[in-house]
C-alpha cells in the first residue's frame, strides 16, 4: 500500500487526484480525509488593541482638543 498527500478542494462532493497520483493508483482505494478547520476571522481592532502601532512623534490630543469646535 502507498500512501500519497495531497491539498484538494471538495467540489460538489468530489475531489479531484492529481494527474502525478493517478499511476499509482488500482480499482480500490481507502480515503482518510483530513478536514481543515477554518481559521477565524481576525478582529481589527482587538489586533490593533494587543498590538498597537507605535508612530514617531505621535501625541494624543488633549480632552480640551477633542472637544474644541
Amino acid at each position: 500500500m502507498h500512501a500519497l498527500e495531497f491539498f484538494a478542494t471538495v467540489k460538489n462532493g468530489v475531489i479531484e487526484i492529481p494527474r502525478e497520483y493517478l499511476k499509482h493508483l488500482t480499482n480500490r482505494v481507502r480515503v482518510i480525509l483530513l478536514v481543515e478547520e477554518a481559521k477565524p476571522a481576525v478582529n481589527f481592532i482587538d489586533e490593533l488593541l494587543a498590538h498597537p502601532v507605535r508612530v514617531n512623534g505621535f501625541r494624543p490630543l488633549t480632552r480640551e482638543e477633542v472637544h474644541a469646535r
